[in-house]
């Protein structure tokens, strides 16, 4: 803890000292130098004002775009429903007639299955009888 006020302590002295050295040691008048830091501040704080600005343009312009983008993801959530409904209403009538075509298949086959189970179970004697293809 004292090394660390030592050292607050040894930054503040060491810019004291460097700022009167500067102050002391320019070669313009105080005049001139009164005049070079009025401009410079001057110019520091038009250059503060311009960044501030920007960066209240930035924020509208962030705050503008996050808006077009939840709307335009909003319409695209939209269309995306939109086209998947339509896609239902025109698979519905032929998944209908599939299932419908299937039934039938289905029955076709028992059909068969039993003509084949009822063909296997008759007498050998009536084979003989049965012209052959």
């Amino acid at each position: 803890m004292a090394n660390a006020k030592s050292l607050v302590l040894g930054i503040i002295i060491g810019g004291a000292a460097s700022a009167a050295y500067t102050l002391l040691n320019t070669p313009s008048s105080g005049r001139d130098f009164r005049e070079n830091a009025r401009l410079k501040s001057e110019n520091l704080k038009t250059t503060i004002l311009s960044l501030k600005e920007e960066g209240l343009q930035l924020k509208d312009q962030i705050a503008q775009t996050s808006k077009e983008g939840a709307e335009l993801i909003k319409e695209l959530t939209d269309d995306v429903k939109s086209s998947v409904e339509s896609w239902k209403r025109t698979v519905e009538p032929h998944q209908k007639n599939i299932q419908k075509y299937l039934e039938q298949i289905e029955e076709s086959l028992k059909e068969l299955e039993e003509k084949a189970k009822a063909e296997q179970n008759t007498d050998p004697a009536d084979e003989d009888t049965q012209p052959s293809h």
